[in-house]
């Protein structure tokens, strides 16, 4: 499985204009093959934009993204993108969400059906397959976004704060699953939060941003054994960890 490397990149929205806005600025990143890492910053840093990039929904002003040496361009199959907002169909079951992109791609129906109870299992829907969306809950709908996602096998995983719109409980079981499911398949996932905790929580590496344009301010190594509890929180090494990123996210 691929690396992601940004390699001196800027992004200037209508660049050459008279209102032309620089949102980030020089950005050199390299995000290792099965790595969890979260980008954290300020409100308009350029988080989402970074991300989007990576997804391929645009281009870069200036500077480049490679996945596995090649250029990003465009978006395919190698890079899945989880939105904050849910992307759920609401027409089809939750086990059609799951298995859309392998049955666009020509997945038999066997296969098809082997994905939908590999993956309702994975991210905890197991008999509730045959609902739809309206009939489930906020938090339950997202599970069915990360797992098509998941069923469709990209070799990196894009999340634009998926956690954000959910309760603080919901919130906590939906990290400590998508933990489980990351261990398990040990995709290279990159992960936008405003949340330092859920940051600290989830990752290998935090990457702070810069207020706008976005810089690289500072890479935070989490050296928190795996895997982790929500009784780690309170644990003095992590406590250390959020005051000293707290401590950044003003620069």
């Amino acid at each position: 499985m691929p690396e992601i490397k940004v390699n001196d990149l800027t992004h200037t929205f209508g660049k050459g204009s008279p209102n032309a806005l620089t949102v980030l600025e020089g950005i050199d990143l390299t995000f290792e093959t099965g790595s969890f890492n979260t980008i954290i910053g300020t409100s308009g840093c350029g988080k989402s934009t970074l991300l989007k990039m990576m997804a391929g929904l645009f281009d870069p002003s200036d500077g480049e993204m490679t996945l596995d040496g090649t250029v990003i361009k465009g978006t395919d199959r190698r890079r899945g993108m989880v939105f904050q907002q849910d992307a759920v169909f609401p027409w089809m079951t939750v086990a059609k969400n799951i298995s859309y992109g392998p049955r666009l791609r020509g997945a038999s129906k066997s296969d098809q059906r082997e994905i939908e109870t590999k993956w309702a299992k994975m991210v905890g829907l197991t008999g509730f397959e045959d609902r739809w969306p309206r009939e489930l809950s906020g938090g339950m709908r997202k599970r069915v976004d990360i797992g098509r996602v998941y069923a469709n096998d990209p070799d990196v995983l894009l999340m634009d704060e998926p956690f954000g719109a959910l309760d603080a409980q919901t919130k906590e079981r939906m990290q400590s699953d998508l933990l489980e499911t990351w261990s398990t398949t040990k995709k290279t996932v990159v992960f936008v939060t405003h949340d330092i905790e859920e940051a600290i929580f989830l990752s290998d590496n935090i990457i702070v941003l810069s207020s706008r344009p976005g810089r690289v301010h500072h890479i935070e190594k989490v050296t928190l054994p795996r895997p982790r509890s929500n009784e780690m929180r309170l644990t003095e090494e992590f406590l250390e960890i959020k005051r000293r990123l707290w401590g950044m996210l003003d620069h």
